[in-house]
């Protein structure tokens, strides 16, 4: 009876955690009997804090479950906990500091505790050799920080956090400064922390003496995932989903079929589908960090400069190759020792090459000089498109050419394209058609370069283009393709403006059309004179003509053939038709000046006056294909759209498709396979019986209420031996039993 009487809650903590949470008031005494016992409980661990104790971890969670109840009684509860951890962060016991931090975390969530002061200790205690630990506090920093951020930013807490970052990436310990990096780039993923200071801190990780945070923050840039274990866990679970799937289905077929047995099925499938989509993430990261860098140019010769001195392996080399020529690409800098040095590598036989030439195309553009980009193209040219290398090694050199081209089209020499033009014949598929597409480049960029066959018909785009040379700005005031958009209402009225308002603008086009005029009139009394004499000039009497005077006698009659008249006829003076077709030329020409101008003045028109919407930007995008294409096979579709999807793949950041791309009769997959199989079987009937029965309602053969029955039912018969025994086994069991037969009959 005494025992009853006694009271319990002293030492059953989940039940005075929940009266408390109740009634705070009420038990309020035993709260502070709780408390004196931690205290004395916690002097007592400090002499020994390498040791776990299990009252101590008891009343720690304790307390910070309760802690919003005695907010006053508490508030050195939470120094307690910190000074705890920073003395002896990596002697505690495992179990212990992981019920410490859990705590904080707990008081962090209620608010309780400033977000600073929890953030930057767990950051110093990335240091601990726990690694249980350090992924705890990797995820619940991201989201903390994610979910102060929510709402509106907190510039104050980030400035200081970010701060702090700066000088972990400088930390002794490598394991805390790559956590570190690794949760500004987890913050950077997520959009939390997407600004310059962010970019900027990261940088200065890309010359960290640790390759590991090295390659960590060079991935960042490059966009791909430095936490390979997450991609690894995602792997393994979509491998145990398909496997989960793959076993329901197996399950299904032994049983009874009956309709809830297949809705359940069915539903656990749905299961499995909408837990493989919620796995499934788009891109990480996206190249708008190598837009907020301060200072490209110092970055990327300060990257340059540790290039030529490290002795990492050979595909750190390749990611920090990478990396500086986006740099030099997007940001278009002066990197003049980069080329030079990447030329060394540009053999058939290094290891991924077609990355290394897919770099050095990133790296080329306008602002260049074309010296150095055509000794990078001529080694491509040596090393890569002869007759001694394979069709592919030619078809990857020739596409390299091509990009490089169109980035920097005044690196090219006129005699190295019309030889690179004459594999468009080659035997190989793959040579030719990267031979044509590199013709095709260079007629949208420099046509005057190549032979007059392979210009092909002048487009819209090729009359237009303006070659200019090495240095000079190509810069606008309007949006070229404009016109496109002044309908033809708008442009009668466009027009009578432009003619009272811009008369002085329009006086050009009408001087050009008088000087043609002039140039016609002259060239037609000449021809007129010409027709007096049925054209032949008129020689005076005092000339003479190979050192005969028109008195003498001394004449050589001598018969010509047909075929020597009509070649001398264009050298002798009668030269209408050469005329008429300098006629043709000058007026041909007049008119493209003319009509170019008028559209530059009517797209400098819309360019002034209209706010152009993206169905505006779409319509002029599909205008400058158009002026690509031939005039005369406008109406082929798949031209049109092979030009648009090349236009718009060709950004900032090239694909290694681009390189790779050899025309190829490649083997069939699985799924071609399957597609000509079912195509095939269409006019076939379905599998069924080969014979149907007589009468539909009769019963069922044995074989077939065999295959509906329980897999159990029939177990042992499957597993017997006489169903299993071959031919000769059968032969045996045979001999056997006629010779114990025969020695039964013989007594």
């Amino acid at each position: 009876m005494s025992s009853r009487n006694h009271n319990q809650l002293p030492n059953n903590l989940p039940q005075l955690q929940n009266l408390i949470k109740r009634d705070a008031e009420s038990y309020k005494d035993e709260f502070h009997q709780q408390y004196q016992h931690f205290i004395s409980n916690l002097e007592v661990f400090q002499l020994k804090p390498n040791q776990y104790s299990k009252i101590l971890d008891e009343l720690i969670m304790f307390l910070a479950q309760i802690s919003h109840c005695f907010t006053k009684e508490l508030v050195d509860f939470p120094q307690y906990l910190k000074t705890l951890l920073l003395n002896y962060s990596t002697t505690l016991d495992p179990t212990m500091r992981m019920t410490l931090c859990r705590a904080l975390i707990l008081m962090r969530n209620k608010g309780l505790v400033p977000a600073v002061d929890v953030l930057e200790l767990f950051f110093q205690l990335f240091r601990c050799n726990d690694r249980v630990l350090r992924e705890t506090l990797y995820t619940y920093i991201v989201s903390d920080i994610q979910n102060v951020n929510a709402k509106h930013k907190n510039s104050k807490l980030n400035s200081t956090l970010q701060n702090f970052m700066f000088d972990m990436l400088k930390d002794s310990n490598v394991v805390a400064a790559k956590k570190s990096l690794d949760v500004m780039v987890e913050l950077y993923r997520r959009k939390v922390w997407k600004d310059a200071k962010t970019v900027n801190v990261i940088t200065t990780a890309c010359f960290s003496k640790v390759t590991k945070i090295m390659v960590a923050a060079i991935k960042f840039f490059l966009g791909v995932d430095s936490n390979d274990d997450s991609d690894s866990e995602s792997d393994d679970e979509d491998k145990g989903s398909k496997k989960n799937a793959n076993e329901l289905l197996i399950g299904h077929r032994v049983g009874k079929k009956t309709k809830k047995r297949q809705k359940r099925l069915n539903r656990a499938l749905e299961v499995l589908k909408k837990h493989k989509k919620k796995k499934k993430r788009g891109e990480l990261y996206n190249f708008s960090a190598l837009h907020l860098i301060h200072d490209p140019q110092d970055l990327s010769e300060r990257l340059f400069k540790q290039l030529e001195k490290c002795n990492e392996y050979y595909d750190v080399k390749i990611m920090m190759i990478d990396f500086i020529s986006r740099l030099v690409g997007i940001h278009q800098l002066f990197l003049l020792n980069f080329y030079p040095y990447i030329q060394r590598f540009l053999q058939p036989r290094t290891k991924d090459v077609t990355r290394l030439l897919l770099f050095a195309a990133q790296a080329t553009h306008e602002l260049v000089p074309p010296d150095l980009v055509e000794n990078l193209i001529k080694t491509i040219a040596y090393n890569f498109i002869t007759e001694r290398n394979s069709s592919d090694a030619i078809a990857i050199g020739l596409n390299a050419v091509k990009e490089i081209t169109a980035r920097c089209p005044l690196a090219i020499t006129e005699d190295l394209i019309r030889d690179l033009a004459q594999y468009k014949n080659h035997r190989e598929k793959a040579v030719s058609m990267a031979s044509r597409g590199l013709i095709m480049m260079v007629r949208q960029v420099n046509p005057t370069i190549l032979h007059k066959k392979d210009r092909g018909r002048i487009t819209e785009a090729m009359q237009e283009k303006e070659i200019l040379p090495y240095g000079c700005p190509d810069a606008k005031s309007y949006l070229p393709g404009a016109e496109v958009l002044v309908k033809e209402k708008e442009e009668e009225n466009n027009d009578e403006q432009l003619n009272e308002e811009d008369e002085e603008e329009f006086g050009f086009i009408d001087e050009i059309i008088k000087q043609t005029e002039e140039e016609e009139q002259e060239e037609e009394k000449e021809d007129d004179e010409d027709e007096d004499n049925d054209g032949w000039e008129v020689c005076s009497s005092d000339e003479e003509i190979d050192g005969w005077s028109d008195n003498d006698d001394g004449w050589i009659d001598v018969e010509h053939s047909d075929k020597e008249e009509t070649k001398e006829t264009p050298t002798l003076t009668k030269s209408g038709e050469s005329k008429k077709n300098k006629k043709t030329n000058k007026l041909q020409s007049a008119k493209v000046q003319v009509s170019l101008e008028e559209k530059k003045k009517k797209a400098q028109f819309v360019s002034d006056q209209k706010i152009f919407s993206q169905a505006d930007f779409e319509k002029i995008n599909k205008a400058m294909v158009l002026k690509n294409l031939d005039p005369i096979q406008r109406k082929r579709k798949r031209d049109e759209q092979a030009l648009e999807e090349e236009m718009r793949e060709r950004g900032e950041i090239l694909d290694i498709a681009s390189i790779e791309n050899i025309h190829k009769r490649r083997a069939h997959d699985k799924d071609s396979r399957l597609s000509t199989v079912h195509a095939g079987r269409t006019e076939r009937d379905l599998f069924g019986r080969a014979k149907p029965k007589m009468n539909p309602n009769a019963s069922k053969t044995n074989k077939e209420k065999k295959r509906s029955k329980n897999y159990m039912m029939v177990k042992h018969k499957l597993n017997s031996k006489k169903n299993k025994r071959s031919f000769k086994d059968k032969q045996v069991a045979l001999r056997d039993a006629l010779l114990k037969k025969q020695r039964t009959m013989r007594k």
